[in-house]
């Protein structure tokens, strides 16, 4: 077996890292399941019957790599913005989450939609045990709570019979933000944890993982400037800067249409996906036969 070459880096401690918030530590919604599950109450109710029109390229090339013979695995699938088209697509669909209001969000929708391939499993992934491999497993941004995340991608390497698929958005930032970071020397609350360091970790744990990168916009749309300047400008670690100045650098980003202030975000998404390898024991165990 092809192990690779060592990484002089910590991939595992690298997306820890990433996790905590920017006086180093870890959000309680990292931690605590109530206020987890109080986010997706509250999410669930804001998000009745929509999918994300901008992740449409992302569903789209998730859904080449479904056949449909395939027994489909989904780990964290949110509101269902990959879901209702894999279901459409698979022979069937198991949605497996740790909110109880995202499964009973998608069984209604699902049964609105006449779905009827698509079962729910309440647990996390870290404590599920399948019965059976699944043809597929896949899951998008759906890690950011995982601290094991090393034996989250093993679980999902072992779960999957032809095809394991990690989904995750990535940049480049808002253009505003790297212009006002440039010029203006501002601390920006940047992104602190993206798909290469899983990337990584697929690779120390002995996987080559292929990477296919999805481009992708948001449009965002703001009734007011006060609300476009409150949202655009938060990131923004410094109390005392040039606040003029960094309205006008978000201004150039921005054109106004039928009393909207529009702002285009270009941005990246990447999926990475492997054929199951089998695992070692050493890598299970999380020891390396290059320590």
């Amino acid at each position: 077996m092809y192990y690779g070459v060592r990484i002089r880096m910590d991939s595992k401690q690298m997306w820890l890292d990433g996790m905590k918030d920017w006086d180093g530590e870890l959000p309680e919604r990292m931690t605590n399941d109530e206020q987890e599950e109080a986010f997706w109450r509250e999410m669930m109710e804001k998000k009745r019957g929509a999918t994300d029109d901008s992740m449409e390229a992302l569903r789209l090339a998730l859904l080449r790599y479904l056949e449909p013979t395939d027994h489909v695995l989904e780990i964290g699938p949110g509101w269902g913005n990959y879901s209702f088209a894999a279901a459409e697509k698979a022979a069937s669909l198991t949605c497996l989450d740790s909110s109880r209001s995202v499964l009973d969000f998608l069984r209604e929708e699902s049964s609105r939609r006449n779905l009827r391939v698509t079962r729910f499993v309440h647990a996390k992934w870290e404590e599920f045990r399948p019965e059976e491999p699944f043809d597929v497993v896949f899951g998008i941004n759906c890690y950011y709570r995982m601290r094991k995340i090393d034996q989250a991608l093993i679980r999902m390497n072992n779960a999957a019979k032809r095809l394991a698929i990690v989904g995750l958005t990535s940049g480049p930032e808002k253009p505003h933000l790297w212009e006002i970071h440039r010029q203006l020397g501002c601390r920006i609350k940047f992104k602190r944890k993206d798909y290469i360091y899983l990337m990584n970790l697929l690779y120390e744990l002995g996987i080559d993982a292929n990477c296919q990168i999805v481009e992708l916009e948001r449009v965002y749309r703001y009734e007011t400037e006060e609300q476009l300047i409150r949202d655009n400008l938060r990131p923004i670690m410094d109390e005392n800067y040039d606040r003029k100045a960094a309205v006008d650098i978000l201004l150039r980003y921005v054109t106004r249409h039928k009393g909207e202030y529009i702002y285009p975000h270009r941005f990246k998404a990447a999926l990475l996906y492997w054929k199951p390898e089998p695992i070692d024991e050493w890598r299970s165990s999380g020891l390396s036969p290059l320590d």
